[in-house]
């Protein structure tokens, strides 16, 4: 080192801007001309040229932004404990927190092995950087998340159900549909799962209701520690958009891709539904005591977040480069929530069977049917009764909720392709894949395995 150089007169001088270092590491990369490099993970479509990172990300700006971040969160959860957060936070929210952070980690840390694919994949430089960078979010995503859990289970007052989370995972009926829907982002052709279902669908579409409706919610019940992670989590999703729309835009003007797009859309639109709806519309629904009139129900939430954001601005626009839409199917999917009650009947579902869950699940008041008939009229006809006598039988000393007939309740089959229980009695489709006999909750589903990808 040459005299008088130090490490404070290194580190002092003026560095080039964030886009001129995103592409001078764009250039270090080095294919070799004499060689045809191996497709580690296969895809069907066709990448014509190499994707553009949006963001212009690189290490030097992106950690001490994480960093900041990172010691927001465990400011906010120091801050919750000192503030005695828990005499304020409502025991029916926390208990479905048990169910939550039993699931999400997991959706997380199989989102970061699929940037690995994508960062292999994608054609160029530039944009593996941004795969790589959302690769370490996902890993922070997961972290955090499972530190929260930990954050519970270790100083709320009844930490039965965080503390057997991950012994539960493989093993509970509703942890085992977020087990199915996160290995989507890792199986099947390479596109489809971590750019299509992930990115284009679940990242574009449904955070919205995932991670700014929940902590939200969360806030109403006194929980400012999930509104603290999640919103931190939600911070990062606009750049994972970016990433995934200009994946997108390399794979949608070669017309030999429509077709895939279409089925992958399509696909990746309905499994999104039947998973995050059923399981964060019930949460939002069935697990807050805040019933003010002015607040939005989750199909209203749904309403402008998937059907005027997401399909009209997002959506729509790819009809003009020859991708087919199918309207049909977004129509379909609000009409399961509105007219057929898909979340109400979900959170039916497993009060009936909360024996082998473990979270509670508290019974409805009349202050909760109240708030439920006014936002979705005609509920308490269909569903009044059955909540009335879930309270009864909240009793110590009564029946065994499982095994007792007094309700009628008819225990569904179970949907093959999203894995949700098929409640939805007069959707359920019924057919034969190799010789198999299959149910399914609606014909989409059906489509999905006896159509879609059946030569897979």
């Amino acid at each position: 080192m040459s005299v008088g150089l130090t490490l404070n007169k290194i580190t002092a001088q003026k560095g080039i801007s964030v886009a001129e270092a995103a592409r001078r590491i764009a250039d270090l990369g080095w294919q070799p001309s004499y060689v045809q490099e191996a497709m580690t993970f296969p895809t069907d479509y066709k990448i014509g040229k190499a994707p553009r990172d949006p963001m212009k990300q690189v290490l030097r700006s992106y950690f001490p932004m994480q960093e900041e971040k990172d010691n927001r969160v465990y400011g906010a959860l120091d801050a919750a404990l000192r503030g005695d957060m828990f005499r304020n936070t409502q025991p029916r929210w926390v208990e479905w927190m048990k169910l939550f952070l039993a699931i999400i980690p997991f959706p997380e840390i199989s989102a970061a092995r699929s940037m690995s694919m994508l960062g292999r994949l994608a054609p160029g430089e530039e944009l593996r950087t941004g795969f790589t960078m959302q690769m370490v979010d996902e890993f922070r995503h997961s972290t955090i998340q499972m530190n929260l859990k930990k954050w519970y289970m270790e100083n709320y007052i009844d930490p039965a159900g965080f503390d057997i989370t991950e012994a539960a995972f493989g093993k509970c009926y509703a942890t085992t549909i977020g087990r199915q829907f996160a290995e989507g982002f890792l199986t099947g052709d390479a596109v489809t799962a971590a750019n299509v279902y992930l990115q284009v669908v679940a990242e574009t579409g449904f955070t919205n209701t995932l991670f700014v409706a929940m902590p939200s919610e969360a806030a109403r019940n006194g929980d400012y520690a999930l509104s603290s992670v999640f919103l931190s989590v939600q911070s990062d999703e606009s750049r994972h958009i970016g990433n995934g729309h200009s994946l997108l835009m390399s794979i949608i003007n070669d017309p030999d891709n429509h077709l895939l797009l279409e089925r992958d859309i399509r696909y990746s639109f309905w499994q999104n539904h039947a998973i995050v709806d059923a399981a964060i519309g019930t949460i939002i629904e069935y697990g807050t005591t805040d019933r003010t009139k002015s607040k939005e129900s989750y199909a209203e939430l749904w309403h402008r977040w998937i059907y005027e954001d997401y399909y009209r601005t997002y959506l729509l626009p790819l009809e003009k480069y020859g991708v087919k839409i199918h309207h049909d199917d977004v129509g379909a999917a609000w009409d399961r929530i509105v007219k057929k009650n898909y979340v109400h009947k979900v959170a039916q579902f497993f009060a009936v069977g909360w024996p082998v869950n473990f979270w509670r699940i508290e019974a409805q008041t009349e202050k909760d049917f109240e708030w439920f008939e006014h936002k979705y009229p005609g509920w308490y006809a269909e569903f009044g009764d059955f909540w009335k006598w879930y309270a009864r039988k909240s009793v110590p000393g009564e029946t065994n909720i499982l095994f007792d007939q007094e309700n009628g309740y008819a225990y569904p089959h179970r949907c093959w392709s999203c894995m949700v229980p098929c409640l939805i009695r007069e959707d359920i489709q019924v057919d034969e894949v190799d010789g198999k006999v299959y149910t399914y909750c609606s014909e989409l589903c059906r489509w999905t395995h006896k159509v879609a990808f059946a030569e897979e």
